[in-house]
């Protein structure tokens, strides 16, 4: 079969989860003897915005379109006719018998309509993103978690939203891509560092600016647009997707319930995990219990929120136990360095960034892991990948976290954002350690991700079977 797969990014220029999984799907439905390609974005402001190009990624052929977030207007960041043209050329020259989306964000939602004119169309749901295009996240720019979306609420977020570049980086990107081409030195790495020390600055000098803009004239127009982009987009997906997968219920269950996906179309399909469990060291009198987070080091996954728990916990407490935050640390500068400071001054360690193949050493040496994140989150990989583990794992009591952690059998809960709670929850653990050594009485059920591909064929060969690729007509402008 002729598979192709979309993805906001890919790596390795990005490794988060919907990445990681794309490309690990990718490698799978190769080996086993399907024609796999990917189309994806990249930002390169060394290269012309909208540029087409072709690379590999371990055997799969990997088109990226160019994508600087040249926007001229809010509308082009859902619905872009210059990618929608690239993604033609793709299915064109392709002709795969179906497209697996995995995400639309830098994409185009009119890429549904060019691929179900050609192909079956499956969409995974990795986020809100159909809902929430402020990331996908449904985290207003306050902090303050969305727990019903409010057209009127979005405006006001999106007010104070950068969803663009501006004219002068704009302008730099150009000249940065003309000396590219006519030299063939890449300016761009020192852009981008002169941009950082220029955002470090601003934060220390002003503080970095969250909340929503005051401007009301602008944040009701940006009501409108945001109630535009989700019926288009509502409308996009219930006519050119067959089928939709959903990794966790709680996700399943608010876009069906919410966003009115059609509860017949969207299945339950958790993902796999193959990280081979490794034995845990033997703790001798005295050694210190080992705390860790592993995760990107943004807002959005509450490292912040553990560090202000940890230093809630008593001197000798801390001093027994020794906590570290494994993680890149090159998103939001501003952020960053209030990270760096809060970590120094409750005695935490920021390891840096933890390469894929240390992760199950790892998740070995800790005793316990912390998910504190403060979105809610789908089926975070970190989380399947301490399970497989045994790692006992602390997480928030929302989204596909709790759904993921069994409360008393492979770790415990504690309310989203609360790091008074999350606090408590430390202190009694590090005080009782032996509550830590007796969960995973049994191994939990875990799909390995060969059964989760075998789980995909089934569903991709039910599709060709219903209706084959090539009955549609194709798609009016």
């Amino acid at each position: 079969m002729k598979l192709l797969l979309v993805s906001h990014n890919f790596p390795p220029h990005t490794a988060a989860g919907t990445e990681t999984y794309t490309a690990e799907i990718g490698e799978r439905l190769l080996a086993r003897g399907h024609t796999v390609e990917v189309f994806s974005s990249v930002k390169d402001i060394a290269e012309p915005d909208l540029k087409l190009r072709q690379r590999e990624y371990r055997g799969l052929a990997v088109h990226e379109v160019v994508n600087n977030l040249y926007y001229e207007q809010f509308r082009d960041t859902w619905r872009h006719p210059g990618i929608e043209q690239r993604f033609r050329a793709v299915l064109e020259r392709f002709q795969p018998d179906l497209v697996h989306f995995q995400h639309l964000m830098y994409l185009s939602g009119g890429c549904l309509a060019l691929a179900h004119a050609r192909a079956a169309v499956v969409f995974t749901l990795h986020d809100y993103w159909l809902q929430c295009p402020r990331f996908g996240q449904r985290v207003h720019a306050d902090g303050g978690l969305c727990e019903t979306i409010v057209p009127a609420r979005c405006g006001t977020c999106l007010a104070s939203f950068k969803f663009s570049q501006s004219r002068v980086q704009r302008t730099m990107g150009s000249v940065i891509s003309r000396v590219r081409r006519a030299t063939g030195v890449n300016l761009a790495p020192i852009a981008r560092g002169a941009a950082a020390r220029l955002a470090r600055q601003t934060s220390r000098d002003a503080g970095e600016l969250r909340g929503a803009d005051h401007d009301p004239r602008r944040a009701a127009a940006l009501e409108l647009e945001v109630v535009e982009r989700s019926t288009a987009l509502r409308s996009a997906v219930l006519q050119h997707v067959d089928l939709f997968l959903a990794p966790s219920r709680f996700l399943r269950e608010r876009l069906v319930r919410e966003f009115g996906l059609p509860d017949a179309r969207v299945e339950h399909l958790p993902l796999g995990v193959d990280l081979v469990s490794r034995p845990r060291p033997r703790r001798t009198r005295g050694s210190k219990l080992r705390v860790a987070f592993v995760g990107t080091l943004t807002r959005m996954k509450g490292p912040h929120v553990l560090l202000e728990a940890w230093g809630r916990l008593a001197p000798e407490r801390r001093a027994a136990a020794e906590l570290v935050l494994f993680g890149p640390g090159h998103y939001e500068p501003a952020y960053q360095l209030r990270l760096a400071e809060q970590a120094r001054s409750v005695g935490a360690t920021l390891g840096g960034r933890l390469p894929r193949e240390r992760v199950g050493e790892e998740l070995a040496r800790t005793d316990l892991l912390v998910v504190p994140s403060v979105w809610y989150e789908n089926s975070p990989l970190v989380i399947l990948e301490a399970l497989a583990a045994r790692t006992p794992l602390l997480v928030s009591d929302q989204g596909g976290m709790a759904e993921l952690v069994e409360g008393g059998r492979t770790g415990f809960h504690f309310r989203m954002g609360d790091a008074r709670e999350l606090a408590a929850k430390l202190d009694d653990l590090l005080a009782h350690p032996e509550r830590l050594t007796r969960l995973f009485a049994s191994p939990p059920r875990l799909p390995s991700v060969a059964e989760h591909v075998d789980e995909l064929e089934r569903r991709y060969a039910a599709l060709r079977t219903r209706g084959g690729p090539g009955t549609r007509g194709e798609p009016g402008a």
